[in-house]
């Protein structure tokens, strides 16, 4: 045995000082994103060849994208605790529930998941695709009262989250859930609430974790229009159909009290 262990010692040390030389004390301490529209400003010469090449499938993308679905009255955004988008687009899930046989008491959409704003004016299908980008679908789950209470706190932690209009939610500057109701009456801890989400939020992403616990799960699938921008789309058009501009407004679903 110590034959063998003299013959690997060498290797052994040389093993032990590679593995030294390849520690550091660096760690990550933080990370952040942000969004860089690449545009003249860091592209001031065009490619004749690229702009040739792209020309073609240019203006197929965009004969499929730059047709008018309806207006919006006033400009759609996104932000924290609550916004016009942030309303809009739970209220639409919830609409959307009647042509799936669901009956839902509240929807949440989560705000990471709206990628770009409506300008006031008309709404292109592009401008829809703006909005929800990912490949997200409708899913419609229950929770028991208790785990509504919870997931609403996590809504407050993260300084707010889209929300229906069934849902009024008051929280504390370094966000913290001081009361909310449904529909009217405080959080019921013995009764379940059907609620309309996305599918991704259902699985408790964006550190919605109460959504792990829900039961009875439906999901709709893309054939049977389930996907969030073909639920928003549909939705603008019946607007449209009636002569009807896009509303949203900010009205006290989720406020902070100082």
């Amino acid at each position: 045995m110590s034959t063998l262990l003299n013959s690997h010692t060498p290797k052994l040390l040389l093993l032990a000082v590679l593995m030294a030389s390849c520690s550091t004390h660096y760690e990550v301490s933080s990370v952040s994103r942000t969004r860089v529209l690449i545009d003249q400003k860091y592209d001031t010469q065009v490619d004749a060849a690229t702009t040739s090449f792209m020309q073609p499938f240019k203006q197929k993308v965009d004969s499929e994208m730059t047709p008018v679905v309806g207006t919006a009255a006033t400009p759609i955004e996104p932000f924290r605790p609550e916004s016009p988008m942030s309303n809009l687009l739970p209220d639409i899930l919830v609409w959307a529930a009647p042509q799936y046989g669901e009956k839902v008491d509240f929807g949440v959409y989560n705000i990471g998941g709206m990628r770009a704003s409506l300008a006031q004016g008309n709404i292109t299908i592009g401008d829809i695709f703006d909005v929800a980008p990912f490949e997200n679908y409708l899913c419609f789950v229950t929770l028991s009262g208790d785990k509504v209470e919870e997931l609403l706190g996590q809504i407050a932690y993260r300084g707010g989250e889209g929300v229906s209009k069934e849902v009024k939610m008051v929280i504390s500057p370094d966000n913290k859930l001081i009361s909310a109701s449904i529909n009217g009456q405080a959080v019921d801890v013995s009764k379940s609430y059907r609620i309309a989400t996305l599918d991704y939020v259902s699985h408790g992403n964006d550190r919605l974790v109460a959504f792990k616990s829900s039961t009875d799960r439906h999901d709709i699938s893309k054939d049977e229009g389930g996907q969030a921008r073909d639920v928003i789309m549909r939705y603008i058009e019946e607007r449209t159909a009636k002569g009807l501009p896009v509303e949203s407004k900010i009205e006290g679903r989720i406020t902070i009290k100082e």
